[in-house]
């Protein structure tokens, strides 16, 4: 039984309440999951995250917390049980927290487009620029990981989650694009940590299928349509 004094106000498709979601799964905590409609927002979202009016938000007794990433911090620092998600030297938690910027400023924003470029060209400068971020993220990996299975060490930490968030969407530009972003040639490491962290317990059942996500977005899409066409 979910434990009532944490409840999470999400949308299952989306990768930033996945990573609340899995955060909450790292440590053990049960949590009761309340389906936000994005386009009807609950009262209880709008009163509780008044500035952004978005998911995630986390709320633990009577306090909302909100934004992804410090939902993630916050769960790591009052819930001690379990595996810490953050590094505990101060410089290695410094840089997981600049990637983890980096991922939500700059990479991600080039999945969304790849989605509705228009044209080949468009299409191949994108592609470009992601798999430029993933080898980045390949060399972050390789240096800081340190032989280990994940970003974090032996367990899922606050780098996997940033990234690991993203996989079901990446999936689906992979999909839409008909290329492949993560591979052997170029992310050999990254493609292995993506197919352990897809695989881990605490993420499976999680992400959605790409399948499943396209089925959504194309929802979401014709919903956002109509709105504006009402109005």
């Amino acid at each position: 039984m979910a434990n009532s004094d944490v409840r999470l106000l999400g949308a299952s498709a989306s990768p930033y309440v996945n990573r609340a979601q899995i955060a909450l799964n790292v440590k053990s905590i049960d949590y009761e999951f309340i389906a936000e409609n994005l386009f009807a927002k609950s009262e209880l979202l709008l009163k509780s995250n008044p500035v952004h009016k978005k998911v995630p938000v986390l709320i633990h007794g009577d306090k909302p917390i909100c934004e992804s990433l410090v939902i993630v911090q916050y769960i790591d620092e009052v819930f001690t049980n379990g595996p810490s998600i953050l590094p505990s030297d101060p410089y290695e938690r410094a840089t997981a927290r600049f990637w983890a910027a980096y991922l939500d400023d700059k990479w991600f924003p080039l999945i969304k487009e790849l989605r509705t470029a228009q044209g080949e060209e468009a299409k191949a400068s994108l592609i470009e620029k992601i798999v430029e971020g993933l080898v980045l993220l390949e060399e972050v990996f390789v240096k800081g990981g340190k032989g280990k299975a994940f970003f974090g060490g032996d367990s899922i930490g606050f780098l996997d989650l940033a990234l690991g968030s993203f996989l079901g969407l990446l999936k689906v530009g992979e999909i839409i694009a008909e290329v492949k972003l993560l591979t052997e040639t170029k992310t050999p490491e990254l493609l292995g940590w993506a197919e352990r962290f897809s695989s881990n317990d605490v993420v499976k059942g999680v992400i959605l299928e790409p399948e499943k996500l396209i089925e959504i977005l194309k929802s979401f899409q014709a919903a956002r349509a109509k709105a504006a066409a009402s109005n």
